[in-house]
């Protein structure tokens, strides 16, 4: 039986978005699509099939990596987030990639007993976002305790940038970089002889081939999403070859019920939307248990018949309510369009994002993980 909401994922585009972000870089740059989240929301399990000139892989958490093995994948996966101590041993009898930023992390992989295997690697550098990361000056000593060790082989290097999406001036970001460059001196000095090094998130891999090194991670724009407005804009602005995203996802309902209701009648809880007219109300089963924003109530549009719909009233747990006064044929069990296109009416992530007063990665990733994804 079909769902009654779900998610369509256009088949050609995520290796469409991967061809355009290799665009910039030389051929023998690696390409690491980061699936985290459940793919920013998308369906990791779909993504990764549709994928298949990705390099690498990249998680957040052991046992998302876990699930992407259970999946059959079989090319390198690099855990971005962190792995509790006692956990250490599983990720890498798995095979995983673990990126590490604590001393805490190599003297138990140092001690470790594991048969000949090694636990391969990547040093975190804190350069300026104030996240995860290796301080400049715990750099040397870090890097010399995971040479010393059998166990473990310092595979790669990496960074983040804090301030590269959101603004046209990049000093920010070329100063974190002056300081990975330096860290990357400090690691090779100490003894380290790391592979794969890679900084280039999806605003970076646009704006700054510099940034590329060794492998590309993009996340964002994998999924055919802009980072931001401001990095549109540099693109444009810098003379760089502007890449053709196409946004990967649609998301779907249909309509559960019609019902017409008087001027002066009250739409939702709270009583935030009162009729001016004779309305025709279509109840929509979709709400903020899918991920669908309750900032959205009396500010989103739906499309129905390729026409604009206004969400009238509070979002619910799992109701939404549109005024399908103005759309002329709607019917019981109607396709509608909460996110994508329709025709030549579309509603983007990024509008979406602006009606929940935030950005683009929200309000995909949060679409909840237990919805059908359809790849069409």
């Amino acid at each position: 039986m079909k769902s009654l909401v779900w998610v369509e994922l256009d088949d050609k585009a995520p290796e469409h978005n991967a061809r355009e972000l290799r665009r910039g870089a030389v051929k023998s740059v690696l390409l690491c699509a980061v699936v985290k989240s459940n793919a920013y929301g998308h369906g990791a399990a779909q993504i990764v099939e549709l994928l298949p000139s990705a390099d690498w892989f990249a998680v957040n958490s052991l046992d998302e990596g876990l699930s992407l093995q259970a999946l059959g994948v079989r090319k390198p996966i690099i855990i971005l987030g962190y792995v509790p101590l006692d956990r250490l041993r599983e990720a890498v009898e798995a095979g995983l990639r673990l990126t590490l930023y604590n001393i805490e992390s190599v003297r138990r992989l140092s001690r470790l007993r594991l048969g000949g295997m090694r636990a391969k690697v990547h040093l975190k550098v804190e350069t300026g976002t104030g996240r995860q990361g290796v301080l400049i000056e715990k750099l040397d000593e870090i890097t010399r305790s995971a040479c010393a060790a059998p166990a473990i082989d310092l595979e790669g290097v990496s960074t983040h940038f804090a301030n590269i999406e959101d603004t046209l001036n990049h000093g920010y970001a070329e100063k974190q970089l002056a300081s990975f460059r330096q860290a990357l001196s400090i690691i090779r000095r100490a003894g380290a002889r790391p592979r794969i090094i890679h900084a280039a998130c999806s605003a970076a891999d646009i704006l700054f081939p510099k940034t590329h090194f060794t492998m590309l991670r993009p996340g964002i724009a994998i999924y055919g999403l802009w980072p931001s407005r401001e990095t549109y804009l540099s693109t444009l602005m810098g003379n760089r070859p502007v890449p053709k995203l196409r946004p990967v996802l649609s998301w779907k309902t249909k309509v559960v019920q019609l019902k017409t209701i008087p001027e002066g009648s009250y739409v939702g809880y709270g009583c935030t939307y009162k009729t001016t007219r004779r309305t025709k109300l279509a109840v929509l089963p979709v709400g903020y248990a899918d991920g669908y924003d309750r900032a959205l109530g009396n500010r989103a549009h739906v499309l129905v018949n390729g026409k604009r719909a206004p969400v009238v009233g509070r979002v619910c747990m799992n109701l939404i309510m549109a005024d399908v006064t103005d759309v002329r044929g709607v019917r019981l069990e109607n396709e509608v369009v909460l996110l994508g296109p329709w025709d030549s009416e579309s509603i983007t992530a990024e509008t979406m994002a602006t009606w929940a007063e935030t950005i683009n990665y929200e309000i995909v990733s949060r679409i909840s993980p237990l919805l059908e994804r359809r790849v069409v």
